[in-house]
């Protein structure tokens, strides 16, 4: 079953036109990743989807139902999105933002429930922040910051998490923490995940389904195993890649890579190569 889709939709930056014609899938109960270049148009379709940016033409759905016909609310109790470069007023601490992920769920004037502290006690404790939980935010490094704004995602306790690099600033074992975390949300909580992800090895690894995208179109879509090949990256990336299984976990690796050479152009130039010798 879809969760959420696109149809015929166009996304653009002023006259410049970034996406045209989309037509996306997200199964539900799936862990989606979407992979391309920089500047393909990954980032600006998932803001789309979540109705941060406008789209020029077409539509966007959510369980069937227009996204521009649904109240803003309703939308953030099915869905939350963290952005890629997320910012929070000076002062707040840890469980202070972690505490707005429950504002589509409250009534009245907005005092959090018994309820709601749990599940923000929950999602600080599940991403390993507990012991910042009175840190103002301004004092956590890059990763720790990250992880408190995964935390309040997941307090908005939705059935569809959209995330657009998730483990920017994360070392390699925080990066495996969270992508760890998100894969367990999914299995035994159900829960719908797309994200966005440069690291190639991560999307294949952590997907059900896998996009790639080139220039705001759809190069190819399926599993790992189908997205994951040399053919796809060269046309998508312009890589001649060597991909194999994994030992540990029977998903697609690239193991090595190197850039294709379409031209000389794209060969340093003497003057280049001086400057950096």
């Amino acid at each position: 079953m879809v969760m959420l889709s696109t149809e015929k939709l166009g996304i653009s930056y002023g006259e410049l036109d970034i996406v045209e014609g989309l037509n996306l899938e997200i199964p539900e109960g799936k862990v989606t990743t979407i992979i391309g270049p920089n500047g393909c148009g990954k980032s600006t379709i998932l803001k789309t989807m979540s109705r941060i940016l406008e789209a020029k033409t077409g539509a966007v759905y959510l369980d069937g139902k227009s996204i521009h016909k649904t109240s803003t609310k309703e939308i953030a109790k099915k869905m939350a999105i963290l952005p890629q470069t997320p910012e929070a007023p000076s002062g707040l601490t840890v469980y202070e933002l972690v505490s707005y992920g429950r504002f589509p769920h409250q009534r009245g004037f907005g005092r959090l429930t018994d309820e709601d502290r749990r599940i923000v006690r929950w999602a600080i404790e599940v991403t390993g922040m507990t012991v910042f939980h009175d840190r103002p935010i301004e004092a956590l490094s890059g990763g720790q910051r990250q992880r408190v704004w995964i935390a309040m995602a997941l307090a908005q306790e939705t059935d569809l998490l959209l995330l657009d690099e998730p483990t920017t600033y994360l070392d390699l074992a925080h990066q495996l923490e969270v992508l760890k975390l998100l894969e367990r949300l999914n299995k035994e909580e159900k829960r719908t995940i797309v994200m966005v992800i440069h690291d190639l090895n991560h999307a294949a690894r952590f997907a059900h389904h896998m996009v790639a995208l080139n220039n705001g179109t759809i190069v190819k879509e399926g599993k790992p195993h189908e997205v994951m090949t040399s053919e796809v990256l060269e046309e998508v990336f312009n890589i001649d890649a060597d991909v194999v299984p994994d030992p540990r976990t029977g998903k697609p690796v690239c193991i090595t890579y190197d850039l294709i050479n379409n031209d000389e152009h794209s060969q340093p130039t003497k003057e280049l190569v001086e400057a950096f010798a």
